[in-house]
């Protein structure tokens, strides 16, 4: 049983983001592949490797746990799983259309709602929950993170007519399916939240053979899985009708010729901070006490605030107005706000 410690978990959920929130761009480094190359191969690394490779070094009695799993726990893990595996494929369609920062906040502020309210909404928690202490400043918090990531959408919103008016636009900016995929991204992305609790059985069952603060690494076996199940179909059904499955192999001739080693370290390093976010989420929650739903919303608040910096590494706010850098800020205020309202409930609900 893991001692609760909320700052702790708050700071361990920040991290997650932040990885999050830096998984794709190492897309930017790669030549002369297909989007559905580079999606594969992060896939494999971030949904099957990595997620086998840290159930096995951190569960105890790996196939005794699994065997003790019932087998409707593990299909509906990997269904919904699945499910998810699609939210993140568009996700990487979107970011290709508007850009990181509108992208994370569409779709990441309607996972932030759907995911954390449904926890405790199908569990019949909730009503338990509101007599607690610490309630309010939770659910104030949640309140404040949802404002901060439509104020945030506001300034990707902003942004798009600043440039447009200043001729600044980046190639294949195309706003309308953007907002497409963003919408799907964030319903379909809310669906690994709940997938994680439907997986809950086994993390129990890991933590009896000792698993301790990694117990939901487990899970991952299976959700990511499905995700991988969704992703891969989409991805080959593009290589065949585009013909770029050669392009794991050869890069054709030229000089990019000696970049494919460099495609797969880049690929590779995408899945790596990907997976980090799940790693860490996992160890995160464990720390959450009475309130482990807020997980979803701090991790995924996080994951805003740390995308609107990358994209200003990135440079994607080069000439905006005045207003469209009030908003900026302002968003980041108010998910700052929000994630010590949290923070600060889940402290209370846990003395």
């Amino acid at each position: 049983m893991i001692t609760p410690n909320p700052l702790a978990g708050a700071i361990i959920l920040s991290i997650g983001g932040c990885s999050s929130a830096l998984c794709y761009t190492p897309q930017k480094k790669t030549r002369a592949w297909s989007w559905q190359t580079y999606w594969m191969a992060q896939a494999a690394v971030c949904w099957v490797i990595l997620p086998w490779l840290g159930a096995w070094l951190t569960t105890p009695q790996l196939t005794a746990v699994l065997a003790e799993t019932p087998t409707r726990v593990m299909v509906n893990t990997i269904l919904l799983g699945a499910l998810y595996g699609v939210g993140g494929t568009a996700v990487g369609v979107a970011i290709r259309y508007v850009g990181f920062s509108i992208t994370y906040a569409i779709a990441i502020g309607i996972s932030c709602v759907v995911g954390t309210i449904f926890t405790p909404l199908v569990s019949g928690e909730l009503a338990i929950l509101l007599a607690r202490t610490g309630t309010p400043w939770v659910l104030g918090g949640v309140g404040v993170a949802t404002v901060g990531i439509l104020v945030s959408g506001l300034a990707g919103w902003l942004k798009d007519n600043d440039l447009r008016k200043s001729n600044t636009m980046p190639e294949g900016f195309q706003l309308g399916k953007g907002l497409f995929f963003c919408v799907l991204a964030g319903v379909l992305s809310a669906v690994f939240g709940i997938s994680l609790d439907v997986g809950r059985p086994m993390a129990v069952i890991a933590a009896a053979h000792g698993a301790g603060q990694f117990e939901g690494n487990i899970i991952y076996i299976f959700s990511c899985g499905g995700a991988f199940i969704s992703s891969a179909a989409y991805c080959l059904f593009l290589h065949f009708r585009q013909r770029t499955m050669g392009e794991y192999v050869s890069l054709g001739p030229g000089s990019e010729r000696a970049w494919l080693p460099v495609n797969f370290s880049m690929a590779a390093l995408t899945g790596l901070l990907w997976y980090g976010q799940f790693f860490l989420y996992g160890a995160g929650q464990v720390r959450m006490g009475a309130y482990k739903f807020t997980s979803w919303t701090i991790i995924n608040v996080m994951v805003v605030v740390f995308s609107a910096l990358v994209g200003l590494l990135m440079r994607e706010w080069k000439g905006c107005r005045p207003r469209t850098w009030a908003a900026l800020v302002s968003s980041f205020v108010l998910l700052l706000v929000a994630v010590g309202l949290m923070t600060y409930g889940n402290y209370l609900g846990s003395t």
